[in-house]
């Protein structure tokens, strides 16, 4: 077996080549090729609904104050913050069965979420809620969200198993125009993407896949009519039946520690999710509030939050930012965190395949638990090295380099595409703006937004913050979604109060962010090509064009200022006479001024 060399004998440069062949396995043509789900009929069972029976109803036609597409955290909080600001007619649209957006679909065995629970639920103090463990199970994740659902009476109006078909602004009546799959025609005011980040499911385009005779599943439509058992439950049908589960990243990591004793797994073993031990669940304190915690602000004296996150990643991933910094002051900071990774998996894993396996610190999203490792040294566990997937699958299994592994169900556990998947794809409808020009048109090369949330020509529309458009990057996605509601249900409250009828960014305002995208854009290519995952690869640089840049590493935190500081409302427009949306509002939003 292979071991760490020893401290004094470590040479960097030949641990840098080791990954760089891994790599290299992994860069294998047609390797990253995916099914297109929303043409090829022949896939389409594994986006189907698992959980919720899909009831007809009466096609509508209607105007509305807002409507919001997507019914997860983000599209719930924004919900939220238009009630608090006083807007009734409002729906959410999601083609699930109901609210939870990640946490409706992902509900295979062992779930959990990987940012701590107190930071990562939101409203905790509005509902009265504890979580239960410092790091909460999905099921649980799902039962908040339909609280908060519940408490702000946003289930009622939704419109679940309904996907958008078309959405065109209409100057005319200073309204969007939304047609669904159901036959509806809904005009609302306000127009709220909140779409999510790793919304569509990725199926390999290998050959045979749909000549396999056994059972087969995506890990997101988790079949529990075949597995037997519920979330948080034993399965309970699987008995002898042989199981491939197809990829190593969370989700298998999740589910190997609860697998039935007869399992097989067919895997990719591009390993990310072993870069750390087991973080004990203890408590954390009340140290200022939720969003004190979730910003990290300075308490008594420690770090708020004491995980891996802020002890490897943030050293890792976010040296202080200047202008002359490359990419080298974040490899240096990687080393540590991949020795103590590597000695860990070899402490544990006895199965020779697996335990001389190099995982590159984030080629995939790292675990907070190893407990699943000690599923490999199990003798009914099979790990089968295919860094270029598989020659094909035939009737009875998969086949790699000319060997046959027989299964009775394949787990596709193969993710999602990246998040920098271009918004139009991610919210899987036609946006079309002022003049005819569709969303996919201006960011053509590249998003030019306000904030991420705001884009000229596109009046009375807010997306989410995302990655991807010039909006914020960070681990704890609900942090984003807090502040990003905040402003949209303040935009939508101080245009009310106004009585203006459409808005829409000014030219300058979106030039001037697009400029400090790029000014503050941090250059980390050399280091996403030496990683395994190729959609870490696939990653630019922001683009200087006027009005069109990703800037998907350099971004900053919205602020939502507080009574004593005034927003840009300058950066807003009355697009219906011309005019500067005068300042005044508490909840009006200025440039950040903080990062992250």
């Amino acid at each position: 077996m292979e071991t760490e060399p020893a401290p004094g004998a470590y040479d960097p440069e030949s641990v840098k080549a080791r990954y760089l062949a891994e790599r290299d396995r992994r860069l294998v043509p047609g390797r990253t090729d995916i099914v297109d789900l929303r043409a090829d009929e022949r896939y389409a069972r594994y986006t189907r609904d698992p959980f919720t029976p899909y009831t007809d109803r009466a096609s509508l036609d209607e105007e509305l104050d807002v409507v919001i597409v997507g019914g997860g955290i983000a599209g719930l909080l924004a919900g939220v913050e238009l009630r608090k600001a006083g807007i009734e007619r409002l729906r959410i649209v999601d083609q699930a069965g109901g609210v939870g957006g990640t946490w409706y679909w992902n509900r295979y065995p062992g779930i959990m979420c990987d940012v701590e629970s107190t930071i990562y639920l939101p409203l905790l103090e509005e509902l009265g809620y504890v979580p239960k463990d410092r790091y909460a199970s999905g099921q649980e994740i799902l039962e908040h969200l339909q609280r908060i659902a519940d408490r702000y009476e946003l289930v009622g109006d939704g419109l679940f198993h309904t996907g958008v078909e078309r959405a065109e602004w209409d100057d005319r009546t200073a309204r969007w125009h939304v047609h669904t799959d159901r036959g509806d025609h809904l005009r609302p005011r306000f127009y709220v993407l909140a779409v999510g980040i790793l919304n569509l499911l990725k199926i390999p385009d290998v050959a045979g896949l749909d000549d396999f005779a056994g059972h087969s599943f995506h890990a997101a439509r988790w079949d529990y009519a075949y597995t037997g058992g519920a979330p948080g439950e034993e399965m309970t049908e699987l008995g002898d039946r042989v199981v491939g589960l197809v990829g190593t990243g969370a989700t298998i990591s999740c589910w190997a520690l609860r697998s039935p004793a007869r399992a097989s797994s067919s895997a990719r073993p591009s390993v990310g999710g072993i870069a750390r031990a087991s973080q004990a669940l203890e408590p954390v304190g009340n140290a200022g509030g939720q969003l004190q915690a979730m910003l990290r602000l300075p308490g008594p004296g420690r770090d708020l939050i004491d995980d891996g996150w802020t002890h490897h990643y943030a050293a890792a991933q976010h040296p202080p930012r200047r202008p002359d910094a490359g990419s080298g002051t974040c490899e240096g900071r990687r080393s540590t965190s991949l020795r103590m990774g590597r000695t860990r998996l070899q402490s544990l894993v006895h199965e020779p395949t697996a335990a001389q396996a190099w995982p590159r610190y984030l080629c995939k999203r790292p675990c907070f638990h190893d407990e699943f490792l000690s599923a490999f040294n199990e003798p009914n566990v099979t790990l089968v090295d295919c860094p270029g997937g598989f020659d094909r699958i035939a009737p009875e299994g998969p086949v790699v380099e000319g060997t046959t592994y027989p299964v009775d169900l394949l787990v596709l556990g193969t993710g999602f595409e990246p998040e920098l998947t271009p918004l139009h794809r991610r919210a899987g409808h036609e946006i079309v703006g002022r003049g005819g020009v569709t969303l996919a048109e201006k960011w053509a090369d590249g998003a030019g937004t306000l904030f991420g949330m705001m884009t000229r020509g596109f009046p009375n529309l807010f997306v989410m913050p995302a990655p991807g458009q010039q909006a914020v990057v960070t681990v704890n996605y609900t942090q984003l979604a807090v502040l990003g509601a905040e402003v949209v249900g303040g935009a939508v409250a101080a245009l009310e109060k106004r009585g203006v009828r459409a808005f829409e960014v000014t030219e300058a305002a979106e030039t001037a962010w697009t400029e400090e995208v790029v000014r503050t854009h941090v250059d980390a290519s050399s280091i996403r090509s030496r990683v395994h995952a190729v959609a870490h690869q696939q990653r630019g640089p922001p683009r200087a064009s006027t009005g069109a840049a990703a800037g998907a590493g350099a971004s900053r935190l919205l602020q939502v200022p507080t009574s004593s500081r005034r927003g840009s409302a300058r950066d807003l427009e009355d697009s219906t006479s011309g005019q500067a949306t005068p300042p005044g509002s508490r909840r009006e939003h200025q440039a950040p001024a903080s990062r992250s």
